[in-house]
């Protein structure tokens, strides 16, 4: 049964805040023991990582222990888009309710990984997210694609192609029970979605 990228989003969005009410907590933990060994074999000099909103995986611990070894980013709003600045305190909320450090004059176009929150996933690892299309500007303007990892709270994937060519594009999917890989990495095993149809 085929279904569109806005009804697919509606659907994940409502797994996802179901999925904040019970047991967040434990789910953070296997997503971040995942991550962190992730992290320890990539062992990239600089990472992208994301403030959360409710029902999106908390990293704030794993974003402190890597801050004190390796180049930590946070997004800030910039228009339609945003821009990496350092992770540093006080924050202060932004738009849409996201918190955020103060900004930078530095305009870094740079990363070796990025850490991105899904509400979504389809058959071609590519991103569904709030539909504002904020991290589709943002890697349009890299230098060159970091190694992208989503993670989500419970899984909601589109076996079937319903993203458009520029979505974010996956090469590491994580969520409390799944850790899957889309790309054939010096770090990775290749693994691959069938197609035909929805499940969330």
């Amino acid at each position: 049964m085929s279904i569109d990228k806005a009804s697919f989003r509606k659907v994940c969005m409502k797994k996802l805040r179901k999925a904040s009410l019970s047991g967040k907590k434990y789910k953070e933990h296997k997503i971040i023991k995942s991550l962190d060994k992730i992290l320890d074999e990539i062992n990239p000099k600089t990472i992208l990582f994301y403030l959360p909103l409710s029902f999106e995986v908390d990293l704030r611990a794993l974003l402190n222990k890597n801050r004190k070894i390796r180049k930590t980013y946070v997004p800030f709003m910039v228009e339609e888009s945003f821009k990496m600045v350092t992770y540093r305190l006080p924050l202060k909320r932004g738009n849409f309710g996201v918190y955020e450090p103060k900004n930078s004059l530095l305009n870094i176009k740079n990363v070796d990984v990025a850490i991105v929150p899904v509400v979504g996933v389809d058959s071609d690892a590519r991103r569904v997210g709030f539909g504002k299309g904020m991290y589709d500007r943002f890697f349009a303007g890299l230098r060159q694609k970091p190694i992208t990892i989503f993670v989500q709270l419970d899984a909601c994937i589109c076996e079937e192609k319903i993203t458009d060519y520029y979505d974010v594009q996956a090469d590491i999917y994580i969520t409390p029970k799944q850790l899957k890989y889309y790309r054939k990495q010096k770090y990775a095993k290749s693994d691959s979605l069938r197609r035909g149809y929805c499940h969330c």
